[in-house]
């Protein structure tokens, strides 16, 4: 039993700097504003794959894709570098 309770604190540790982000940032308010050179990480999908895939472009890199990130955010937004 104390193995299972170690191991739920030693994950909620791990976690607890990813889900903390941008905790004064709104996500449904779309991707936070940041310098023109930042990258906006966002989860993608790859088909046939189980395997969670974050991918990090500029704002224009991800219009040249036809990605809004700002309507990706809320539900793919992971970090923005930069």
């Amino acid at each position: 039993m104390a193995h299972k309770a170690l191991f739920a604190v030693g994950l909620l540790a791990f976690a607890a700097p990813a889900l903390a982000l941008h905790p004064e940032h709104d996500r449904s308010a779309g991707a936070p504003q940041a310098s023109e050179n930042a990258q906006y990480c966002l989860n993608i999908e790859i088909t046939g794959s189980r395997v969670e895939k974050v991918l990090c472009l500029t704002r224009a890199e991800w219009v040249d894709e036809e990605v809004d990130v700002d309507r990706e955010w809320a539900e793919n937004g992971v970090r923005v570098v930069g």
